[in-house]
């Protein structure tokens, strides 16, 4: 495909979509399946759609107050596709975001509404689809184990590509390392074990849990704190080698703000953390791939 095609077809459109699925994943997070019409979307894994809050009637008095005390339009939300390209439906996984007075200078806005708003047959408005979060071309020529490192609802895209590596049988062998603070959190669970019983030497997905006491009772692949260089070596055997792909919490633009003001250093969070680890061991930067939220 010449780079004219593949920017034709990679340039973001307006879809009128419906809602014809609505899946809980855990307490606080739903997957939305979205209805486009005869036209089957032309998307690759890992990449996201926009949700413009404005055309939500119920949100409208929320709307005019954030714009109000911000002093600015509220952009739209990004979210990232859970499904992969051959699957019959697009999907988003919507997290219900945390407000932590002190931590997070305002609400959420429109997270909330997605996850408990009865939008089954509704009708809404997306822009797709985006990112650069993707698998390259080559990626068969480049490595032949692929890595991720996800977590929260950062699982999301990695799912994406998750899945369409393995529907494509391109040679390559998945680590998936989930990091979560309990059991009920863990996005996909029965699906990641159904595919690891599926793809048993190409698949291995290891779970980390920072808030449960007793997590050997879920398990021998599920480990207890965060993510740390000791499990990243472990993991990752051909350092050298492999690709690793990122995606979890990172610093907001609204800490690095306050870092700046304050003239302190803003806290790492886990994607910077993750990265740092990745570094020490001696992965080179340019076999690592980051997406971040938060």
């Amino acid at each position: 495909m010449s780079d004219v095609a593949r920017n034709a077809r990679e340039r973001p459109r307006e879809y009128e979509v419906t809602v014809d699925g609505v899946r809980w994943e855990t307490p606080d997070t739903v997957t939305l399946q979205l209805d486009f019409g005869p036209e089957r979307p032309d998307y690759r894994a890992g990449q996201f759609l926009n949700l413009d809050p404005h055309q939500f009637r119920a949100l409208g008095h929320l709307v005019a107050y954030f714009q109000q005390h911000k002093g600015r339009k509220e952009p739209a939300r990004s979210y990232s596709l859970a499904s992969a390209p051959h699957e019959p439906r697009v999907a988003i996984t919507v997290k219900d975001e945390e407000f932590i007075p002190g931590l997070t200078p305002y609400p959420p806005l429109l997270s909330p509404y997605l996850v408990h708003a009865p939008l089954m047959g509704s009708r809404m408005k997306v822009l797709g689809f985006m990112g650069p979060y993707v698998l390259p071309d080559d990626v068969e020529e480049r490595t032949d184990h692929l890595v991720h490192v996800v977590a929260g609802s950062g699982a999301v895209p990695n799912f994406s590509i998750l899945k369409d590596a393995l529907h494509r049988s391109l040679r390559l062998r998945h680590t998936l390392l989930c990091s979560n603070k309990t059991w009920e959190d863990i996005l996909y669970r029965e699906e990641l074990d159904a595919l690891e019983r599926a793809y048993p030497d190409r698949l291995r997905v290891v779970h980390t849990l920072t808030r449960e006491t007793d997590e050997a009772r879920f398990g021998p692949t599920v480990r207890k704190g965060r993510v740390g260089e000791a499990l990243l070596e472990e993991l990752l055997p051909e350092r050298g080698t492999c690709l690793v792909y990122v995606c979890g919490p990172a610093i907001t633009p609204w800490a690095r703000k306050k870092a700046l003001e304050t003239h302190t250093p803003a806290t790492p969070r886990f994607l910077e953390t993750v990265i740092g680890h990745l570094h020490t061991l001696g992965v080179d930067d340019k076999r690592i791939k980051r997406e971040s939220y938060g």
